[in-house]
């Protein structure tokens, strides 16, 4: 008599169907197993020194060809707002010379780097159609010249550095402030050369005294010593009595201004002699 072979499948075909009855198992396999084959023959393929070179520089070109594009090239910059020696700053600060591609510009980095130049206040960057760099600067605006512990700069009305000279003569047109602090009271330095148009041309520039006041300096060694307060008030007082009375013009070196109610003036060796001799002769006649 012949046995009937058993319908009910293996232990192992079983479980086959159970595994593959289960979600996560048919997604695995679908996925996974290509996954693998694929990074299987990336590392197969990658083992090789030279094939990963060539690869290597095969994407390169493709991005370089990319990149550089007509559309994606700068051709040239435009600097509008700039002098001339800020241009040339700006020109050597530059990574590279035109026509050059628009992913070799950095222009946040490229910014950065104008703004700290001494004459420029701000810039902005774009690039235009046509290939074209647009740098749009806002100079500092000249308004004194400080003689400070790094020699004589060109100042603006913030007291901030806008130009280094090598000496004061390079900027006749603009009023010298010395002293400590000078640099941080422009505003107040202004007031006073602009008080002092009656004798601009006599006026070589205004000192700053001990962070606190200022003196007025002119030419033959003249000083007008000014109060902490009311100071162009102090100074108008005295060029009211230079138009009237010429008391500048005279052998005078010192007119102290710092006691409001009680003015002095310093006269120069030669005036006191001469006056003492006067005082003199008077006294024996």
């Amino acid at each position: 008599m012949t046995r009937r072979a058993d319908p009910a499948p293996s232990r192992w075909a079983y479980k086959v169907q159970r595994m593959w009855l289960t979600p996560s198992f048919r997604m695995g396999l679908r996925m996974g197993l290509p996954v693998m084959v694929v990074a299987l023959a990336a590392a197969t393929y990658l083992g090789n020194e030279q094939r990963r070179t060539d690869l290597f520089a095969s994407i390169e070109a493709v991005k370089r060809d990319f990149q550089e594009r007509p559309e994606f090239m700068v051709q040239m910059m435009a600097v509008d707002g700039a002098n001339d020696k800020t241009l040339k700053t700006i020109q050597e600060l530059m990574p590279a010379s035109f026509p050059l591609s628009s992913f070799d510009l950095n222009l946040n980095d490229l910014r950065d780097e104008i703004r700290k130049i001494d004459a420029v206040k701000d810039v902005s960057l774009q690039i235009r159609s046509g290939g074209v760099l647009q740098v749009d600067v806002i100079e500092r605006q000249p308004v004194a010249l400080w003689r400070g512990p790094e020699g004589v700069e060109v100042i603006d009305e913030e007291g901030v550095r806008a130009d280094k000279l090598d000496a004061r003569i390079e900027r006749p047109d603009l009023p010298l402030i010395v002293g400590d602090g000078a640099n941080k009271n422009v505003t107040q330095a202004l007031e006073l050369i602009a008080a002092a148009a009656p004798i601009r041309e006599r006026v070589r520039g205004v000192v700053r005294v001990s962070n606190r006041r200022w003196d007025l300096v002119l030419d033959r060694d003249q000083r007008i010593l000014l109060p902490e307060k009311d100071a162009v008030r102090a100074l108008e007082r005295v060029i009211a009595l230079e138009q009237a009375k010429e008391l500048l013009t005279r052998d005078v070196t010192v007119v102290d201004m710092r006691l409001a109610d009680r003015p002095t003036i310093r006269m120069t060796q030669v005036a006191r002699k001469e006056l003492l001799r006067v005082r003199g002769y008077e006294a024996e006649d």
